[in-house]
């Protein structure tokens, strides 16, 4: 179980968010049209937002040359025509000149690789007036075979507005995980708290729970993380089946779990059935087969853009549930050295890491969108040349698709993710905070209410930093912040610090949670016994 969890936690604190200049290749033959994705750089080419003032062209085929030079063509045989050539050999600008040579007026550029902004150095940037896009190879085959050579193309770049719903409903998702992961965690400790004894047949709540409570474990727990991420970095093509399989069977238990715990609290009967001298619960039969096929299902469609993003936020959200109820803190210095060095960690292989790599990769960000969808340390996607080719992706973000972005679609489905780290990481927080409430027996749950608004509003500041700057942000960078300080300032203000700091009332023994001290001695219900 520990080295389960030790696998998933090693990568589930990968989130970034994407930014790319696309566009829309609109081809038609008067009778029909069809439409290919484009990427283009916006400060070199000026396209046109939208189809009704995007200029028609008439598309010239190019494509047995990569027009570095004229090659045979007259100066101004193509004037005001849009023209299309292979990639490779030179320079974006050196084609893009040689074009302007010919008078074409729009320059296309068919791709057999991956697909990033076109750059040019600054000197070809002055002379280059004309708009320059990269399409995908297969793409313009594509319209060859449905159009022959009767083309005629018109470029523009659906605007698409900076707040995408699809931010505030994962917000929400967010919000409400890292709730009820603080919620569910206080509540198995109330519950071991008043002594509740569990039925026959019934697994105890704190079972298979783990207490980190050794600043040295959780030490050695980040350096673990540290070599997880950096292993994943250089085999990530092998590593990441057998983060899929453990998410698979991760998440199933994390499901039943949670609808185990749901059909306890609504009341629903267990159905137990005898055969013999064994008995079975047909409820957790059925539970099982559900989150069983779930898994499965997920596993098998994964990389089903169009839908199975659903199906990965459900699991995940139990993933995320279950592990802040499963893995406890003993006390806020635990809090504050697990999430500190979290901090580091997060911040060190988002924006150090390019220093050290080969093209200035993050590795945290390679890690997250896998090397198959090519990730740039600077935001950038890369487009892959194949439309059809899925590309393994680590199961460790939620995941809502941009609704705003109907021209992205064409090259790549938009996501806004979450790592599962920026609910996971926090969320013990807010745990610890709940279950501090009920040592002291505070039915306001100060300390969970406040720290579940601290995060809240870090993870506003997060998504309003990403919009501002267009780039990716390393969310812990904002959240550790928030909810380390307003947790100590209420604990301040409470004149309870002393007792926050230190968290139980007694050291724990090993990850059984077996105590030296009995809660007796604190002021709590119970006799006080000696050791």
């Amino acid at each position: 179980m520990a080295a389960t969890l030790w696998v998933i936690v090693s990568v589930v604190l990968l989130s970034c968010q994407s930014l790319c200049q696309e566009a829309v290749l609109y081809v038609s033959n008067g009778s029909l049209y069809k439409e290919y994705c484009l990427v283009y750089n916006s400060s070199l080419s000026n396209i046109s937002d939208s189809l009704s003032d995007a200029v028609p062209y008439k598309l010239v085929n190019l494509t047995f040359t990569v027009l570095c030079h004229p090659e045979g063509l007259k100066k101004d045989s193509l004037q005001g025509m849009a023209v299309v050539v292979m990639r490779g050999t030179c320079a974006f600008s050196q084609k893009a000149l040689v074009a302007q040579y010919l008078g074409a007026a729009v320059l296309l550029i068919a791709s057999t690789e991956p697909m990033g902004i076109p750059v040019v150095n600054v000197t070809g940037s002055e002379k280059v007036i004309i708009p320059l896009a990269l399409m995908r190879y297969q793409d313009f085959l594509d319209a060859q075979k449905v159009f022959a050579d009767e083309m005629e193309v018109q470029l523009y770049a659906p605007l698409v507005p900076a707040l995408d719903y699809s931010i505030l409903l994962m917000l929400a998702l967010a919000i409400f995980t890292v709730t009820m992961g603080g919620f569910w965690s206080g509540a198995a400790e109330r519950a071991k708290q008043s002594g509740a004894v569990p039925s026959e047949g019934e697994d105890r709540a704190d079972s298979g729970d783990l207490s980190l409570y050794s600043p040295l474990k959780v030490l050695l727990f980040v350096v673990l993380m540290c070599g997880m991420l950096v292993l994943m970095y250089f085999f990530y093509k092998w590593l990441v089946y057998v983060v899929i399989v453990i998410f698979c069977l991760a998440s199933a238990t994390a499901l039943y779990s949670c609808l185990d715990a749901i059909m306890n609290a609504v009341g629903c009967s267990k159905l137990n059935i005898s055969c013999g001298e064994r008995s079975c619960s047909m409820r957790s039969l059925l539970l099982t087969c559900v989150c069983i096929t779930l898994a499965v299902v997920w596993g098998v469609y994964r990389n089903e853009d169009r839908w199975i993003w659903i199906l990965q936020d459900l699991l995940g959200v139990a993933f995320c549930l279950n592990f802040m109820k499963t893995i406890t803190l003993s006390n806020f210095k635990i809090c504050v050295i697990l999430l500190s060095l979290l901090l580091v960690y997060d911040v060190f292989f988002v924006f150090i890491t390019p220093f050290f790599t080969p093209n200035g990769e993050s590795i945290m960000v390679q890690v997250a969108l896998g090397p198959g969808a090519g990730g740039k340390a600077d935001g950038d996607v890369i487009i892959p040349a194949d439309s059809s080719t899925s590309y393994e992706k680590l199961p460790v973000v939620m995941r809502i698709p941009r609704f705003s972005a109907w021209a992205q679609n064409l090259c790549a489905m938009q996501f806004s993710i979450l790592g599962y780290g920026d609910l996971i990481i926090p969320g013990l927080l807010v745990a610890y905070c709940h279950r501090f409430d009920v040592w002291i027996n505070n039915p306001k749950r100060i300390y969970f209410t406040s720290c579940t608004i601290a995060y809240s509003v870090g993870l506003v500041v997060t998504f309003a930093v990403m919009l501002l700057s267009k780039m990716g942000q390393p969310a812990l960078l904002y959240l550790v912040p928030f909810t380390l300080i307003t947790s100590a300032m209420v604990a301040c203000l409470r004149k309870e610090f002393k007792q926050f700091w230190a968290g139980t009332t007694y050291q724990v023994l090993d990850s059984s949670r077996d105590p030296l001290l009995p809660d007796g001695e604190a002021g709590y219900p119970g006799e006080v016994m000696k050791c």
